[in-house]
């Protein structure tokens, strides 16, 4: 399936900013699963890439001069292998075993992944999971916070994509599985979800697995990987720092459209 992207991001403040920056990860990469045809970064000003400490294609938006808006643009197309299930890795995985304050497994939540996976260290065991964590975290947008951790959503039963995938992660972390956050993009139908989406991969077999707990998904035919780390923070598409500004206002709008190749006769 080959994906179009475009996502646009707009953030207004109330009052003038003195200087910003934002650590940029909305640029895919190639991969087993997925081939880069065409992306482009629309920023106020050129920036060069690089890479961070998990592979992840990273741009940092630096504005010195005083400014009352930022607007930061991406569009291109992809390729994703419907077929694949799986992404290997030349690096070690054992770091994904860490936990983050995001992603820290309380009593309760280690007694449900030890319940739910009936202790099981594989795929079935962690579909098991996966399910019982979409039953358990009800899908509400503007129930959570970016700041809410893992064990606050699961106590209080809802939340969105962010807190299913750091919920995942605690959870395959307290039973010895690498787990590792993923943010991009998801083609569906639904309304409901937005285009710009959160979910988990797993280590298992030498092999990096998905585990999308808000669709119950573990076929990632439809997801467009931008990047990974040990949660939100890590891998979030834009974050960024500023002085001054007060009040902030953000709007995203995002859409994700499969292209209809038209076959030569």
């Amino acid at each position: 399936m080959r994906l179009s992207i475009s996502h646009d991001t707009t953030y207004s403040y109330a009052d003038q900013v003195r200087n910003s920056i934002q650590y940029l990860r909305l640029t895919p990469h190639d991969s087993e699963r997925q081939q880069v045809l065409s992306w482009q970064l629309n920023l106020p000003r050129p920036v060069r890439a690089q890479l961070d400490p998990y592979g992840n294609i990273l741009h940092v938006l630096t504005l010195d001069e005083p400014h009352e808006s930022i607007v930061i643009g991406a569009r291109g197309q992809v390729e994703i292998d419907e077929q694949r299930e799986t992404e290997h890795a030349s690096q070690s995985a054992l770091p994904f075993l860490r936990f983050t304050r995001l992603t820290e497994a309380d009593e309760a939540l280690r007694e449900f992944a030890r319940l739910q996976s009936n202790s099981r260290q594989s795929r079935s065991g962690l579909i098991d999971l996966m399910h019982a964590l979409n039953a358990h975290i009800s899908y509400q947008p503007g129930s959570t916070a970016v700041e809410t951790s893992a064990a606050e959503a699961f106590a209080g039963g809802k939340g969105v994509c962010q807190d299913h995938a750091h919920a995942f992660l605690a959870c395959a972390r307290s039973l010895g599985i690498p787990a590792r956050y993923v943010s991009g993009y998801l083609f569906t139908d639904s309304e409901e979800h937005l285009a710009s989406h959160a979910w988990a991969e797993a280590w298992l077999d030498d092999a990096w697995y998905s585990f999308d707990v808000t669709n119950c998904l573990v076929k990632p035919e439809r997801h467009l990987k931008l990047a990974v780390g040990l949660d939100y923070l890590d891998a979030c598409p834009v974050r960024g720092m500023r002085r001054g500004g007060g009040i902030e206002q953000m709007h995203a709008q995002v859409e994700v459209a499969p292209v209809i190749r038209v076959q030569q006769q």
